[in-house]
């Protein structure tokens, strides 16, 4: 970094270290102390709870871009995006005016509008795996009802997913799940019949080898695989050369249904999600975040002859009142048209920052002689804190320092970062992000890495 732009931003950026020196957070606080006598844990999703960093939840009032506000005033560049739907940044402006005038429409029906079909449509034309969709309310409920139709469409009910993935917390699919479950330590959740995830079956994510011996002994009883084609919820971990092909080479040969959770991937790596960026097509995809434009949307669907067992036309039934809801569905709609208009330039901006952030925090840590292995993979990236050669499974991204990573979170937080609260959660970056504000990040991260030494 040289010349007149390196020199404002190494002012602007001691002066937010000064800043952030004074930074008060007493409204946060009190809010956290109420919230805990009303909500479980103060928080209405574990990981905002701040349990695996340390120190109290920031609560947020307002996001303008890149930025994020708290309800004491203090700014953080974000690096979660409300985890994965926020690619275009906070309050984009066409996104707003397009639910407000909705809004004046009205809120739901609880019956069919022009709005969803539109939007099913241009999913169907985006992702290469989706001749017919669903929309539902959320990723949970996307790949709750997936399973449900594979199972259906199948005549089996054995499913398999991989250590670390994490597709909602319906209960079939909470073992070795990664995202929160990971975050919190939990080795298993309370409230999960036994018999409930007996025929879930957990593989080893990236072991071919596991995969392969799996399907030879039980291939025939598998109704379907799910997987994230890069997990993002025990930190991002990319599939190896080769995974993604295995599993649709097995499931091709058992008649098995194939299922890629892209609620974090889908229109974030690709117009078309993962699989059109690895050139992989599954029978069925679930998706969320993006596609909901920031509001609660999720949707699934697969090809014709799967989704149509869907109820009314078939016999797996799967409802929701407030499924293609008119005002997430319009968030959804502007969000999509933003990044068709974008095009390949906006993609290859979100790989590039993802590629500079990610070769200036292997620096920054080689600099201060921490150890630590930092996955990208597109506009998704995360820091683990470990020793290992490399992380592409649970196993390695569990012997991550996670009191470590949470003495650089916090260095980060204080000086205006929000980072994710978790060593097990990927950071997600927006489209938006300025020149300025990567080294703005990669400056700030330099200086957290350089902390851990003291």
């Amino acid at each position: 970094m040289s010349g007149l732009l390196g020199s404002i931003l190494v002012n602007s950026m001691h002066a937010k270290t000064n800043e952030s020196e004074r930074m008060n957070r007493e409204t946060s606080q009190h809010l956290f102390a109420q919230a805990k006598e009303v909500i479980p844990g103060g928080v209405n999703s574990p990981v905002r709870a701040f349990r695996a960093v340390g120190g109290d939840p920031v609560f947020i009032e307002r996001g303008e871009g890149a930025w994020l506000i708290d309800a004491d005033g203090n700014r953080y560049l974000d690096l979660i995006g409300s985890w994965g739907p926020l690619i275009m940044g906070h309050a984009h402006p066409r996104i707003i005016s397009a639910v407000q005038a909705q809004l004046a429409r009205g809120t739901t029906f609880g019956a069919p509008t022009a709005l969803e079909v539109e939007l099913a449509m241009e999913i169907v034309k985006a992702v290469p795996s989706i001749e017919k969709v669903r929309l539902v309310s959320s990723g949970t409920e996307a790949t709750m009802s997936a399973i449900r139709v594979a199972r259906g469409y199948t005549g089996r009910t054995k499913i398999v997913k991989f250590e670390g993935n994490y597709h909602g917390h319906a209960d079939f699919l909470l073992a070795k799940a990664g995202s929160g479950v990971a975050t919190l330590g939990l080795p298993e959740c309370a409230g999960v019949p036994t018999a409930v995830t007996a025929d879930t079956i957990t593989l080893p994510f990236n072991d071919i080898v596991a995969l392969r011996e799996l399907f030879a002994l039980h291939g025939e009883s598998i109704a379907c695989v799910i997987v994230e084609p890069v997990v993002g919820n025990m930190g991002c971990v990319p599939p190896i050369s080769g995974f993604l092909e295995a599993l649709r080479e097995v499931t091709i040969a058992s008649r098995s249904v194939l299922i890629f959770d892209e609620v974090m991937t889908g229109f974030r790596l690709s117009y078309g999600g993962a699989q059109a960026r690895f050139g992989v097509t599954p029978d069925m995809t679930t998706l969320g975040k993006i596609v909901g434009g920031g509001m609660p949307l999720g949707a699934y669907g697969g090809k014709r002859e799967i989704m149509d067992t869907v109820a009314p036309v078939g016999p797996v039934y799967q409802a929701g009142t407030l499924s293609g809801n008119p005002i997430a569905v319009t968030a959804g709609l502007a969000m999509l048209s933003l990044l068709r208009e974008g095009g390949e330039a906006l993609y290859a901006r979100l790989d590039q920052v993802g590629t500079t952030l990610a070769e200036n925090f292997r620096e920054s840590a080689r600099n201060a002689n921490i150890p630590v292995v930092v996955n990208q993979y597109g506009s998704m990236l995360t820091v683990f804190f470990t020793e290992q050669d490399s992380v592409t499974d649970y196993t390695a991204a569990k012997s991550s320092d996670t009191q470590r990573f949470a003495q650089w979170f916090r260095a980060l937080l204080d000086s205006g970062i929000y980072f994710p609260p978790s060593q097990f959660e990927a950071a997600f970056l927006s489209a938006i992000l300025t020149d300025a504000e990567v080294v703005l990040l990669s400056e700030t991260a330099d200086r957290a890495f350089q902390s851990l030494k003291e």
